[in-house]
């Protein structure tokens, strides 16, 4: 049998000693990194028994522990924060910063909702017209709306409709004057073409625009307007036929514009939770309970390195006998806790995720309102 290294009883750490160099320059970390690979050696039997083991062997196992303890954390944080994360720069990495939830996920969800229900959205609403002849029923968006920058894109109508005055100009009559002193007022409102009604002054905004409101319902509903068939994306069919001459006015939208899910091409926006930037945990600022986890699982990273050591050979012969070495039972140790301890760190993150504080929020809310039902009320006697 070879001669096999073991392990010395102390070690001096340098930077460029673990194979990434993740950590090297922290001094937090250098001064961890010998103290973390004399108790691990301890924990594995030394000095009662040897251990084949370098310091290189602790330092990579600290250094992969440090890793694999930052990549559950990030992940969970960006599992957490990936709404609010999506379309922000992958300029600067969030290690160590407040995250901030906001609603930009569920607002740009909405605004596809506003833009089919006509009221915003990030797709605009365009308007184009066409020439009404009498007696035609029958028309060819293609060849009767020549707006060209629309050539070779498909159209989606949403409202026909007559040219109306808008309702502002009909709300304040520019006949209803009731004097030169409120017009002077009006005047100074900037309303000096419309009504001098008082009732715009005196009523709040809602008012205002409740009424605005019934005027154009009231277009809608009780005046008759032309509704619409549209075959093909391009045959558009009046009802009623037209009567004489007139222009007709529709909204649309533009599809490809609306149905790109693209937004932003933009390379430098995150896009999903492959390039939110999180870089590897800085190890000064990790806590006594994240260091201590890592400990534990650089413990068990050793104890899988020493067992592919010994497992090389299964006995190693000695005068008169031979002696069997523990590498399958190390092995074994080594799986079972580095689960039990990813485990622990799962369950630990999951428990500090928004949703489970704001359970944990709504028992104690709900706990102490039921202690102080039981509290009798105080009875004054006179």
């Amino acid at each position: 049998m070879a001669n096999i290294p073991i392990w010395p009883g102390s070690s001096s750490f340098f930077p460029g000693d673990t194979p990434f160099g993740f950590y090297d320059n922290d001094v937090e970390f250098q001064q961890d990194a010998d103290k973390m690979a004399d108790w691990c050696a301890r924990r594995l039997g030394y000095p009662l028994t040897d251990i084949e083991l370098q310091d290189l062997n602790f330092y990579t196992a600290f250094e992969e522990a440090i890793t694999t303890y930052g990549q559950y954390v990030y992940q969970y944080e960006i599992i957490e924060n990936i709404g609010t994360f999506e379309g922000n720069s992958t300029g600067s990495a969030f290690n160590n910063q407040y995250i901030q939830p906001n609603l930009g996920n569920t607002i740009a969800l909405a605004e596809q909702y506003g833009t089919e229900a006509g009221s915003g959205g990030s797709i605009n609403y365009k308007t184009g017209s066409i020439n009404l002849i009498p007696g035609q029923q029958r028309y060819s968006l293609s060849a009767s709306f020549t707006a060209v920058s629309e050539s070779g894109n498909h159209i989606e109508i949403k409202r026909v409709y007559y040219e109306a005055p808008p309702a502002i100009v009909r709300f304040f009559d520019p006949y209803a004057g009731t004097g030169t002193g409120l017009q002077s007022l009006m005047e100074t409102f900037g309303f000096g073409n419309f009504s001098p009604g008082v009732n715009f002054m005196l009523m709040p905004i809602s008012y205002d625009l409740q009424t605005i409101q019934a005027i154009e319902l009231n277009d809608q509903v009780r005046k008759s307007a032309y509704t619409f068939q549209l075959y093909n994306n391009d045959f558009l069919r009046i009802f009623p036929i037209p009567r004489r001459a007139q222009k007709l006015f529709f909204d649309y939208v533009v599809k490809e514009d609306r149905n790109n899910p693209v937004k932003n091409d933009n390379p430098g926006l995150i896009t999903d939770i492959s390039n939110v930037p999180y870089n590897n945990p800085t190890y000064i600022y990790i806590n006594g309970p994240g260091r201590q986890w890592i400990f534990r699982y650089a413990l068990a990273l050793a104890k899988e390195m020493l067992s592919n050591v010994r497992g090389k050979y299964s006995t190693i012969p000695i005068p008169g006998s031979e002696v069997t070495t523990n590498a399958s039972e190390l092995r074994s140790e080594s799986q079972t806790d580095k689960q039990a301890l990813i485990e622990e760190l799962k369950l630990m993150l999951e428990e500090s995720m928004r949703h489970k504080y704001l359970e944990r929020q709504n028992q104690e809310s709900n706990f102490t309102q039921d202690t102080f039902a039981k509290v009798p009320y105080p009875i004054y006697i006179k």
